[in-house]
């Protein structure tokens, strides 16, 4: 009885006019960002944080939420169409997808899509709704020692789940730690790792570092790769599943859901593991294996489901700890920042129409999801066509615009050319950029929670151990860098990353 009535104000808040327009122009803009390659939500919420300074927080955090879930449905459209993922949980997609297209059933295939998708979308829209309050209860018996060995797990995490070298992942952690020191300590008032630049007392920007890793980073990559794209030019005709697609599509868009939304609540990079995941176990479940790679249906239902799902569920652990669990997630709590909020379980109960406002807007921006994308199909197909060369321009525009007016100068916009410099290096090496972004986030958070618990404890460090939430935490931790270490399980992530 209490959830209906908790639904009933998350409706009556974002079926206001405001709300509904900005949920709208949210999920066209991420439709839009997924199609186009080498614009993904994290760069694009990034650019769009200053705008959202004069909107009400609601409308703001809803138009947010729609990019980031929006993007997930307009990837599908260039993985099928382009063999070229707009987004990088769509990267699976492309495997069958684009193989469908090439038989002439790319209408079928982006209708799986859409449908899985949207069917995703919305299973995991009432998980949040279900599980996040009693999460966000057990949450406000957490303390400062109980924050910090959280937030360990989740750098920890971080590091297991990301893709590639080990070392690698445990590196940019590190560097993404050391680069939220920077700035003038709270508590002392002193300047640390300034090198005596006043620009840099108030520490660097996330917004500037998103922009630069992600935005720039992934621009100068995309121009290298413009050469290979190639657009299916056949006349898109019908959108309708045969009966023998049904029959096929649905069990893998069930399984999808379910993993997907399992995997999404996980630190790291919730949507692409679930869809990477699903594609595995629809690999080994279905009776029709060896059609995978060469035009399977169930490659395309399975993962689209597992990214969407995972994309709306790695909202729980965001709104209701405060702990972000991927780069978006990071982005949103930098916005609600901004807004006066303080990310964490007290935000069920001090503003229940923005989390039940936002929890709503998702089914709310899923309908018009599955609306936009099959009759607009023909209009993306249009904007995929357009060279590369002419649309970074004008994002580096955006950028620059974006992060100049986050502070009025001019240094910002040098700090994110130079992060964007360091984002091309740091992929031609293959580090991901995603655990750095997480360990910038979370680096002056886990700092002030550390200083909190040692003052409560004066100073015993054995306060970590003695709480038994903080324990099991930093347990779960230490088990998880204990197994990824085992030759074993190095050596098939090992191989996983160079089949990548």
């Amino acid at each position: 009885m209490e959830l209906i009535e908790h639904l009933g104000l998350g409706f009556a808040t974002a079926l206001t006019w405001g709300n509904l327009f900005y949920c709208l122009i949210g999920v066209f803009l991420g439709t839009l960002i997924g199609v186009l390659p080498g614009l993904g939500p994290t760069a694009t919420i990034a650019m769009l944080l200053p705008i959202t300074f004069t909107l009400p927080p609601v409308s703001a955090l809803i138009m947010l939420a729609g990019i980031y879930y929006g993007s997930q449905y307009g990837g599908s459209t260039t993985a099928i169409l382009v063999n070229l993922p707009g987004e990088a949980a769509s990267v699976v997609t492309t495997l069958d997808g684009y193989q469908m297209a090439r038989q002439g059933r790319a209408g079928v295939a982006l209708a799986t899509a859409a449908i899985g998708s949207f069917f995703a979308g919305t299973v995991a829209t009432l998980l949040l709704a279900l599980f996040a309050p009693p999460l966000a209860d057990v949450a406000l018996k957490f303390g400062p020692a109980d924050y910090f060995s959280l937030m360990v797990l989740g750098l920890v995490a971080s590091i297991v789940l990301a893709h590639g070298s080990l070392l690698h992942a445990f590196g940019m952690v590190l560097l993404g730690l050391l680069l939220g020191l920077i700035g003038t300590d709270v508590n002392s008032g002193m300047q640390r790792y300034t090198f005596d630049v006043p620009a840099l007392a108030d520490g660097i920007g996330f917004v500037t570092v998103a922009m630069g890793m992600f935005g720039l980073g992934e621009i100068i990559r995309n121009l290298e790769n413009e050469a290979t794209r190639s657009v299916i030019a056949k006349e898109i005709t019908s959108l309708m599943p045969t009966k023998e697609d049904w029959k096929r599509m649905i069990p893998p868009i069930l399984r999808g859901t379910a993993l997907g939304s399992a995997v999404g609540i996980l630190p790291g990079s919730g949507s692409i593991m679930g869809s990477f995941a699903s594609y595995s176990l629809e690999k080994k479940v279905s009776k029709y294996s060896k059609e995978f790679g060469k035009g399977a249906i169930e490659g395309v239902a399975g993962p689209e489901s597992a990214n969407n799902a995972g994309a709306q569920t790695s909202f729980i652990p965001m709104l209701t700890l405060g702990i972000p669990s991927n780069p978006v997630m990071a982005l949103m709590i930098g916005a609600m920042i901004i807004q006066g909020i303080q990310p964490g379980p007290l935000v069920i109960t001090e503003q229940p129409a923005l989390f039940w406002g936002i929890i709503t807007s998702m089914w709310i921006g899923n309908l018009f999801l599955l609306i936009l994308n099959l009759p607009l199909i023909g209009i993306w197909v249009r904007i995929i066509m357009v060279p590369y060369h002419l649309l970074y321009p004008a994002i580096l525009v955006f950028c620059a615009i974006g992060v100049f007016s986050l502070n009025n100068t001019e240094f910002d916009v040098y700090l994110m050319a130079l992060f964007g410099f360091i984002g091309y290096i740091l992929s031609k090496l293959d580090c991901e950029p995603a655990p750095m972004l997480l360990g910038f986030i979370l680096g002056p958070m886990m700092e002030e929670y550390l200083r909190r618990a040692l003052l409560l404890s004066r100073g015993d460090p054995l306060t970590f151990i003695q709480r038994p939430i903080s324990a099991t935490m930093l347990v779960l931790a230490a088990l998880a860098m204990v197994a990824v270490l085992l030759p074993a399980i190095r050596k098939t992530r090992e191989e996983a990353f160079q089949e990548e």
